[in-house]
């Protein structure tokens, strides 16, 4: 059954990407104007790029300073054609199913699928699928307002999480004796399905996609929770109950909508510039996005609101004619939540076309913090990396690049629409990517911030 159902992955990726007959009688013509000459990859790329279907996937490690470690396994099908099509130094593929499963020491587990599939049949339509399951015991929340950028009395993650795990009696609705080890923690339980279409437009710069998600989710809160907690004057640990979560109170006090779950679907627009040569691992190019997610009781959703994100990613190359691969990769995004009863949880992140991009903190904006650590109505955020290429070589018929990559992150948070507090945070370290077959990269950062250091391993550039 397995070789039946790999089988059939293949032919339908064969079928959806096939180049149309019309177009294999003129493959010497020139490329539809749908299509960017911005857009083709360098001849040593180019020349690296492998033809037909291939495979990359392997048991994988992670880190992350919430879930902790986890292992797992991810693959890709991919599906890149001949090299005599016209398309094929124009797009990092011509299609690609991925699948990833993982589990985390943190009880962490996510299954996940993504169809890919550029110039579906030789047009100007672009197909993408995602789904998920994801459950996510160690979620944190620090509240929604620009108060999370304040730091904490004890100045470091570290310390302030200890003081919290010191022994204190209960108070009302608490047990007689109560720790707060768990203030912070929340469950999300989520299952997603989200369709895509996009059409290139114009000279082939110009994209626009319109798409419809649905969403199940359910949370959950650690209160009265049996815990390990630290005698206030002996420091010998005791038995004792997690105490109230940030979560439930702000839920009960009206300042944090959502914390039943239910369903959320939204429509999804986005209007987006695009001349990067190559999506996965670009070396020139300009990316602008105009994103948005509408949400409404017409759309079949619980919940009412509006986001929108701008984003503008650039890709410089550094003394080019010195350097093959350096580059300079700059970020800035600036997103926004229209609605007064917007769920906590879509604060959480933003809306892309290409991803969404969790908000300040964690592995994707800022890298030195913990995720989710600072929320609010509007985010803004920049990140600087300096890209270089040092090792270019082929391994058991598989071409490998190693790229060093420090970097910067800043940003900030705000209460009112389009408006973020002057306060800003930042966080640096360094990174190494490892390209594999030039589309699917691995990403190993650590990062350090006045509060906090973090190491993360993902598949995958941030932007």
């Amino acid at each position: 059954m397995r070789s039946i159902s790999s089988v059939l992955v293949l032919a339908a990726l064969a079928f959806i990407a096939r180049p149309s007959l019309a177009d294999d009688r003129v493959r010497s013509d020139a490329l539809p104007e749908y299509v960017a000459e911005q857009k083709r990859m360098s001849p040593t790329d180019a020349a690296k790029k492998r033809e037909g279907f291939y495979f990359t996937g392997l048991p994988f490690f992670s880190s992350d300073p919430l879930n902790g470690v986890g292992g797992g396994a991810t693959g890709y099908v991919h599906y890149n054609g001949k090299r005599s099509d016209p398309f094929f130094e124009y797009t990092p593929y011509r299609a690609r199913l991925g699948v990833k499963g993982e589990y985390t020491t943190g009880n962490a587990a996510a299954v996940a699928l993504k169809l890919d599939v550029p110039f579906i049949a030789d047009t100007a339509w672009r197909l993408k699928v995602d789904g998920k399951f994801e459950s996510t015991p160690n979620n944190l929340y620090f509240g929604l307002t620009e108060r999370t950028l304040d730091p904490f009395p004890q100045g470091k993650y570290s310390t302030y999480a200890r003081a919290l795990s010191v022994a204190r009696p209960g108070g009302p609705g608490e047990a007689p004796v109560v720790a707060d080890n768990l203030k912070h923690l929340f469950r999300e339980r989520e299952w997603m399905l989200n369709l895509k279409g996009e059409r290139v437009l114009f000279n082939g710069k110009w994209r626009i996609l319109a798409g419809y998600e649905i969403q199940s989710l359910a949370y959950e809160t650690y209160e009265n929770i049996a815990i390990v907690a630290r005698d206030a004057i002996t420091g010998q640990s005791v038995r004792a109950r997690n105490g109230r979560s940030l979560l439930r109170d702000d839920a009960d006090a009206g300042r944090a909508f959502g914390l039943a779950g239910g369903r959320v679907s939204l429509v999804q627009l986005s209007l987006m510039y695009d001349t990067r040569d190559f999506d996965p691992d670009p070396y020139r190019g300009f990316f602008f996005e105009w994103g948005n997610e509408h949400s409404a009781r017409y759309t079949g959703s619980e919940y009412t609101f509006h986001k929108m994100l701008f984003q503008a990613r650039h890709y410089l190359p550094i003394f080019p004619k010195t350097f093959k691969r350096t580059l300079l990769a700059t970020r800035v995004g600036y997103g926004t939540i229209i609605g007064d009863e917007a769920p906590f949880f879509e604060f959480q992140d933003q809306w892309s076309a290409e991803g969404s991009i969790r908000s300040l903190g964690g592995s994707q904006t800022l890298r030195g913090f913990k995720a989710n650590r600072f929320l609010g109505r509007t985010v803004g955020f920049v990140n600087i990396e300096f890209r270089t290429r040092f090792a270019d070589f082929d391994l058991a018929g598989q071409n490998l690049t190693l790229t060093a990559a420090p970097f910067l992150d800043l940003g900030s948070v705000g209460d009112k629409v389009m408006v973020v507090a002057p306060t800003i945070r930042a966080a640096a370290g360094a990174g190494l990517r490892i390209g594999w077959n030039r589309s699917t990269v691995v990403v190993a950062d650590a990062a350090f911030s006045r509060e906090d250091a973090q190491f993360f391993i993902n598949f995958n550039q941030s932007y």
